[in-house]
């Protein structure tokens, strides 16, 4: 499977102010470059004290700036000729100093001065705050940080926890891995911008004693990554997750259940709230019809113990009957006749798109193929059969619920 270049064509200009935080910049420099970006760093003369120059040039392949006054500019403009060049400026990180500057649009020194001057209808401007949790919470600051989003800016962060001067509390600059993801959604078209959506993913695990129980192979990486891709396209989306080890993606409310049963009463009584329902876990048909009190004990027994089964509720078909529904989109993961069951399962649960896959083709695998199955049809996701990654997969299907949500409110 070939790495998927999330920022192949995009410019960034990379700025780093004062503050220990500039230790992470250089890895967030990195895995932009690794996600195709071309990289230009602008360091203020603060934030050459906490890392070099050097190392910023190193990973970017490029020459660091640092003053206005730089002669390498054949017309003396950097800070006009860098702006001109970016498809964003990202302030990461973004001292209180130094977002106190933007606020007041002063300009004393290259990077401040490249903000001021940049095209904000074509280069947006993004800030990662990175400062004591002190600094955060004052009043000045966060004045200062409504200015700036009232201007146009895009906060990312910050996060809380551990600080270097040793306490805790909000203020501290997101990781590079989450930066990175922000960004990449920053680009992303904001096809579903206003609208809700509720995702499942992953199994279900039905208990048969306190320590064993039914489970199946779904990772659930379908699931988090049609979540992710509806949250870069704009939607408030809410993730309800059987038992996977995944993190949850940026800016979705995510909720944890066991049991088929759970998930069903995490699921219907919200699901009229949405304006798409999109079932993607691997839900349990069948559970124990009752548990075990304590563990069955295989000592002294030559014969298997036995239980009974009952049926667990249908979940997206439950939805589906609803009285107003919203748009549903199941998923069949089938190990024989991927068409032939998908459209049957079309026909039963009575909703407007099935998402057929090969279940053990997939299940933990980092890539895949779809078949999607309507009234009017099937095709392949992608179109010519191939695998792709999911994420990928997922930001192509995240298109088409977009679509046939544009078209029932047209």
């Amino acid at each position: 499977m070939t790495e998927r270049l999330d920022l192949q064509g995009r410019h960034i200009v990379l700025g780093l102010t004062g503050g220990i935080a500039c230790y992470k910049s250089a890895e967030l420099l990195r895995l932009l470059v690794k996600a195709g970006a071309t990289v230009q760093v602008v360091m203020t003369a603060a934030a050459e004290q906490f890392i070099t120059p050097v190392t910023m040039q190193a990973l970017s392949n490029r020459n660091v700036y640092s003053s206005q006054w730089d002669a390498r500019e054949p017309n003396a403009m950097a800070h006009i000729n860098l702006s001109r060049e970016a498809d964003a400026v990202l302030i990461a990180p973004a001292s209180a100093d130094f977002i106190a500057k933007l606020a007041q649009g002063r300009a004393d020194e290259l990077l401040s001065l490249l903000c001021l001057a940049r095209p904000a209808e074509t280069c947006p401007l993004l800030l990662a705050p990175a400062m004591n949790r002190e600094m955060w919470a004052h009043p000045a600051t966060q004045r200062n940080v409504a200015q700036v989003v009232a201007d146009g800016a895009r906060i990312l962060g910050p996060g809380t926890g551990d600080q270097a001067c040793g306490e805790v509390g909000d203020g501290r600059m997101l990781e590079p891995a989450e930066l990175l993801e922000d960004v990449i959604a920053f680009f992303q078209p904001k096809s579903l911008a206003g609208k809700r959506l509720l995702f499942t993913a992953g199994p279900t695990f039905e208990s048969i004693d306190p320590v064993r129980g039914i489970t199946n192979h779904s990772s659930g990486k379908m699931g988090f990554a049609l979540a992710r891709a509806a949250a870069e396209a704009g939607a408030d989306v809410t993730l309800i997750a059987g038992p996977v080890h995944l993190p949850t993606p940026r800016g979705v409310k995510r909720f944890n259940v066991q049991s088929a049963q759970q998930m069903f009463d995490a699921v219907v009584p919200q699901a009229t709230q949405y304006d798409a329902f999109v079932a993607t876990a691997a839900v349990a048909d069948w559970r124990p019809a009752s548990l075990s009190e304590h563990k069955i004990k295989k000592e002294g027994k030559k014969v298997a113990p036995t239980f009974e089964l009952t049926e667990n509720p249908d979940i997206l078909a439950a939805v589906a009957a609803l009285p107003q529904p919203p748009y549903c989109v199941g998923f069949a993961a089938e190990s024989e006749n991927l068409l032939e069951h998908a459209r049957a399962k079309l026909q039963r649960k009575r909703v407007p798109m099935i998402v057929g896959n090969l279940g053990p083709a997939t299940f933990g695998s980092d890539d895949n193929s779809l078949l999607l199955v309507d009234a009017q049809g099937h095709r392949a996701l992608p179109e010519d059969g191939s695998r792709v990654d999911k994420l990928t997969l997922a930001r192509a299907l995240v298109r088409e619920i977009a679509q046939r949500l544009s078209s029932q409110t047209a």
